[in-house]
């Protein structure tokens, strides 16, 4: 078999190339996007950000006292917006709710890394410190 010949058997039509070019691009486009987000542990903060005092664009997770099922999570849009968030609810798996509040200040603190320790509401009998690092 010569060159030509082996250059033929392995060609393929512009439809298949289209299709199969489409097919790539469009798994990059799913990998980009699934890529997204930050770590969404109950238990201890997301990494990243640089640290130091440094401003973050992933979400937060904070640690909850005497957790059983609780996530306490600040989200990366929330941290850019740097506003007051009024009422953050973290039962997550838990059998019963828990909100925390943040005002603007601590929002920033959030998202600069600096340590943030807030009470939740009253619920079921008890309430929980969350911490953010």
């Amino acid at each position: 078999m010569n060159n030509l010949e082996l250059e033929h058997d392995h060609s393929i039509s512009r439809r298949e190339f289209t299709r199969e070019w489409v097919l790539a691009m469009l798994a990059g486009a799913a990998i980009t996007m699934t890529g997204c987000g930050g770590d969404d542990s109950p238990t201890a903060p997301s990494q990243g950000g640089g640290g130091g005092g440094g401003s973050t664009t992933q979400d937060v997770s904070g640690t909850v006292s005497a957790n059983h099922g609780h996530i306490a999570t600040v989200t990366a849009v929330q941290i850019t917006a740097g506003a007051a968030i009024a009422s953050i609810d973290i039962m997550g798996q838990a059998t019963h709710p828990h909100t925390i509040s943040l005002t603007a200040s601590q929002v920033q603190q959030i998202g600069s890394r600096q340590q943030v320790i807030v009470t939740s509401t009253t619920d079921a009998g008890h309430q929980h410190t969350v911490t953010f690092n």
